[in-house]
């Protein structure tokens, strides 16, 4: 395989990556900071929850934890790659 065959396939791996992973990350992220303004607000107003606070919430939903899974494997994917171009040229 060609040396560049190999830094194309890293490069396409990453993008994917990043195209698969990133919007699932974000959601997560926005979703938690959603949910700690709403807790915020609720505090504010005297109406928040007495007792033991709550978690940092609901964590991933499962189809943001299966597109953060594939993110990583196209992310390995593309290290591994990476390392075929350099152990190639």
């Amino acid at each position: 395989m060609s040396a560049w065959l190999w830094i194309v396939a890293a490069g396409a791996a990453a993008v994917g990556a990043y195209l698969v992973g990133w919007p699932a990350w974000t959601s997560y992220r926005s979703r938690a900071a959603r949910d700690l303004n709403a807790e915020r607000y609720l505090a504010w107003r005297g109406r928040a929850a007495r007792g033991a606070a709550r978690s940092d919430g609901e964590g991933l939903t499962g189809d943001e934890r299966r597109r953060l899974w594939i993110a990583g494997a196209l992310a390995l994917a593309a290290a591994f790659c990476l390392v075929g171009f350099f152990t190639y040229a």
